[in-house]
């Protein structure tokens, strides 16, 4: 069973899974190691994941280390049709997802991911999990545990963990430091800045870039877009992360400030209505609106839609809107992650990492079923330390070690000023 787009683009996507390949060196070293070993055999898995070849990296693995497997989008614009045929086709993993679906058609892929009667999740957003909790409680009972990808899904699955509403525990695998600093930052630095300069083509070099959000994504898509020659702005609720950015070099101030005067203004909060109707009522005329959030939820788009009194797409990941009072504003993406749905996602390099820990992650919660208390946990230091390693071992980097002498000082409370 499997829902896909064409299954002929196969051999598209199988070419370019094996490209993303040769950036993975941890994922092909696990590949490697779990063919053999299989410590995932008969588990079954669903995953709600980006469908990116990456992610295909991902699924070859957990197949390999023995998972029966079956993906759904996480995003109704992030699936790489090329990459789900291949999946299906040269892989034999079973697929629902099409880019460009329905919020409808989603969420019928994301109930026939369900289907699989999974007893570990592996979501990016923690649609699965919640639709779980919400209309499949019949398969509750049989969870082992899920992970979670991401910013959103972890903040989403605290929220339940307070409500005492999880019912199985959940690692959080963006919380990893080689996730978060890896992925978030360099990951969405670099992907963010290409979905806007793909669906755009403008120059960056001296406009005013505005960043909503200066959490680690926002941090990367701030130093990216002053390496581009922006004048870099930062708007922020948080007085620590406020007073970072502007240690850090950029113009920090409030929107309703910032939006006056920005060419580009692009979210990365995880929060709703970051970009409000108070906000467009002063906007600079032609200011590009972004969102590297997970959801579409971060610009209030039905504000905008209210405010206009036309709207056009002159290119295809662009849609202008003509205010009543003349002025334009440009909406990039649907207000969608446009890293994904305007590009390809984050490079294959730093999803070696975060991937790595979602393989790793599903073996420690297998490993450790029943031990584990519903609510979020963090990744064991010892998994985040391991991938550090392999990931330094294949890019051909030494460090130092401690000798023993270093080790009993830092153990020891007793040695002081001499």
């Amino acid at each position: 069973m499997a829902d896909i787009k064409d299954a002929s683009l196969a051999d598209s996507g199988e070419s370019r899974i094996e490209w993303a390949l040769k950036e993975m060196p941890v994922i092909k070293g696990l590949m490697q190691q779990f063919s053999g070993q299989r410590p995932l055999e008969g588990i079954r898995m669903s995953g709600c994941l980006h469908i990116t070849t990456e992610t295909a990296n991902l699924a070859r693995t957990l197949k390999l280390a023995g998972a029966d497997l079956v993906l759904c989008a996480s995003n109704p614009l992030s699936t790489q049709d090329d990459v789900a045929a291949a999946l299906v086709e040269k892989y034999h993993i079973p697929v629902f997802a099409i880019r460009g679906e329905s919020t409808e058609v989603y969420y019928q892929h994301i109930q026939a991911a369900l289907d699989h009667q999974p007893v570990i999740t592996m979501d990016d957003g923690a649609d699965l999990v919640s639709e779980m909790h919400k209309t499949r409680t019949e398969l509750l009972n049989n969870m082992i545990g899920g992970t979670e990808e991401t910013t959103t899904g972890v903040i989403r699955l605290r929220a339940m963990a307070k409500d005492h509403a999880l019912k199985f525990p959940v690692l959080a695998v963006n919380d990893a430091n080689t996730k978060h600093l890896f992925d978030n930052r360099y990951g969405t630095g670099q992907s963010a800045l290409d979905g806007i300069i793909r669906a755009t083509n403008i120059l960056l070099a001296g406009k005013n870039f505005t960043v909503v959000g200066y959490g680690w994504c926002g941090r990367g898509v701030a130093m990216r877009a002053k390496g581009h020659g922006a004048h870099v702005i930062v708007c922020e609720v948080d007085p620590l992360r406020a007073l970072e950015a502007s240690m850090d070099g950029y113009q920090v101030m409030p929107l309703m400030q910032a939006a006056k005067q920005s060419d580009f203004i692009l979210t990365v909060t995880g929060d709703k209505h970051a970009v409000d109707k108070k906000h467009i009522e002063v906007m600079k005329d032609g200011c590009i609106l972004a969102n590297a959030g997970h959801f579409n939820v971060e610009i209030n788009i039905p504000a905008l839609e209210s405010l206009s009194v036309t709207k056009s797409r002159p290119r295809e990941f662009v849609e202008e809107y003509t205010l009543k009072d003349g002025r334009t504003i440009r909406l990039l993406a649907e207000g969608r992650l446009v890293n994904l749905a305007a590009a390809e996602g984050h490079p294959s390099a730093v999803m070696d990492m975060s991937f790595a820990n979602q393989v790793l992650s599903a073996i420690y919660m297998k490993n450790n079923q029943g031990k584990l208390s519903n609510t979020v946990h963090n990744i064991p230091e010892e998994i985040d330390q391991k991938i550090a390693q392999l990931k330094l071992d294949a890019m051909g980097i030494h460090i130092d070690q401690l000798t023993e002498e270093q080790q009993r000082y830092l153990s020891s409370w007793q040695e002081g000023t001499s």
